[in-house]
């Protein structure tokens, strides 16, 4: 059963049709960029990350067999069941709020994969950066991954259909009051099914306003998963490393 009164992102994260839209995402990809960052960011052997919005647990997963310490924190409750079951002594999930602080420490939190600027409340994207600083032991890292804001908006398609494991999911997005929405609909199963995504467009200076006043540092900025500087006009990816 769909909750459709809760937050978006609380109930469209927690419908089985979210993981098929985006059952493509790539895989070799994301490990590639694990690899690159933690070899970066010289975290220790065995050493402790806390995948912050860790959805099913893609990127922990992967994160624990390169030999890490391991926690997967998301608020779907559906995920982290399924996440569950790669459980092991060095690999575990919990659901979370994740503008609130786990009140564990950990040499690096990562927030992968445009897991941010979500919240129908404001604070809570600042209440975010101060819970990753908190969890955070004095030699650790955050790091965020988000989307390039503007040029997700120059190259925005305004509509397209996907046709996925027999159902077509229609897509139209567009930019309103400093919020990038795209609304998906589809019907499965003789029954009709609406979501709206909705992703506040943060800038790089809206970022370090953030960093500004959750009192962290930010000390690197690229703009791909090959750790390739970044350039607003043409970067496809906005990663943050603070501490």
């Amino acid at each position: 059963m769909v909750n459709k009164t809760a937050a978006w992102y609380s109930s469209w994260f927690d419908t089985p049709f979210y993981h098929i839209l985006y059952k493509d995402r790539d895989a070799s990809e994301a490990q590639a960029f694990m690899n690159t960052l933690t070899n970066y960011l010289n975290i220790p052997e065995g050493g402790s990350i806390l995948d912050l919005a860790c959805g099913r647990g893609r990127h922990a997963r992967f994160l624990n067999k390169m030999g890490f310490d391991v926690t997967g924190a998301d608020l779907s409750e559906n995920s982290i069941n399924y996440a569950k079951q790669y459980e092991n002594h060095r690999l575990r999930f919990v659901v979370h709020d994740m503008s609130r602080p786990l009140g564990k420490s950990f040499d690096a939190i990562f927030n992968l994969f445009t897991s941010f600027g979500y919240f129908e409340n404001d604070i809570n994207n600042l209440n975010t950066i101060k819970a990753i600083k908190a969890d955070l032991n004095t030699f650790g890292f955050g790091v965020i991954d988000f989307m390039n804001s503007q040029f997700v908006m120059d190259s925005l398609v305004p509509e397209e259909s996907k046709m996925i494991n027999g159902i077509e999911f229609q897509l139209k997005r567009h930019v309103k009051e400093g919020y990038i929405f795209k609304d998906i609909a589809f019907k499965t199963q003789g029954e009709e099914f609406n979501f709206t995504e909705r992703v506040k467009a943060f800038s790089l200076n809206d970022f370090e306003l953030l960093f500004e006043q959750a009192d962290v540092n930010l000390l690197d900025v690229f703009g791909d998963y090959k750790l390739n500087a970044f350039d607003a006009g043409t970067s496809e990816r906005l990663i943050m490393i603070f501490k």
